[in-house]
């Protein structure tokens, strides 16, 4: 198996493995860090598990290689397909040296949120700054734009929670943002790789543009149990 098929359960059992909360053939990140869950299998069994792990009317946010099936117990709160997006060539970046960026912390993480929240790059809690490097770019003081590191397998490193308030878009911010994180990456031996909502085509069409190809379609998908 490709340590980017269901990337969340790898992360979960292997470099992320301190960010687990377990039960059974299920896996979630501790919920302030992350919302991902994930699962062994998608079998009667893993959903079980899940269930336990989600409890009465807890969600459960999940990457799936099929589109999701009606499964009694469960009711679809929200999801899109989302290419699973992999950056081969390590030539290709965005150098823009008058840019002053800053590594996010801790201190950050409520400037963070509330960009997220703005922006929705995808699940972002108050402690997700854990999972890996984040870089911002601030104007008057305020951040305007971020990205970082989330799920971390063998070999790969995701750039994820890559948003631009939309007062700053069109500056070259993300892309600039997305080549320093991918840099960081590279110099750890480990290669880039993402995820996008497929009818965001602004954003594929930079992280083409950035060397991304897509190797396959996630299904992501958040349930509740009812």
């Amino acid at each position: 198996m490709h340590p980017l098929d269901n990337v969340i359960w790898h992360a979960l059992t292997t470099r992320q493995e301190v960010f687990a909360e377990i039960c059974g053939q299920a896996r979630r990140f501790q919920q302030d860090v992350t919302s991902l869950t994930a699962f062994e299998e998608p079998s009667a069994a893993g959903y079980a598990a899940l269930a336990l792990l989600a409890g009465p009317r807890g969600t459960a946010a999940l990457f799936l290689h099929e589109p999701y099936q009606a499964r009694a117990g469960w009711s679809v709160v929200g999801g899109a397909p989302l290419p699973e997006m992999v950056c081969e060539n390590g030539d290709v970046a965005v150098s823009r040296p008058e840019l002053e960026i800053a590594a996010l912390g801790p201190e950050d993480s409520a400037e963070m949120m509330e960009l997220a929240a703005l922006t929705k790059p995808g699940p972002f809690g108050s402690r997700t700054h854990e999972l890996g490097t984040y870089l911002g770019i601030r104007r008057d003081g305020k951040l305007v734009a971020m990205a970082g590191e989330r799920l971390k397998v063998p070999g790969y490193t995701e750039v994820s929670a890559v948003c631009t308030h939309p007062d700053h878009l069109g500056k070259g911010y993300a892309a600039t943002l997305m080549s320093e994180v991918m840099a960081r990456i590279r110099e750890r031996g480990e290669i880039p790789f993402l995820h996008v909502r497929q009818d965001n085509t602004r954003a594929v069409a930079i992280y083409e543009r950035l060397g991304f190809r897509t190797r396959l379609i996630v299904h992501y998908v958040v349930l509740r149990k009812e």
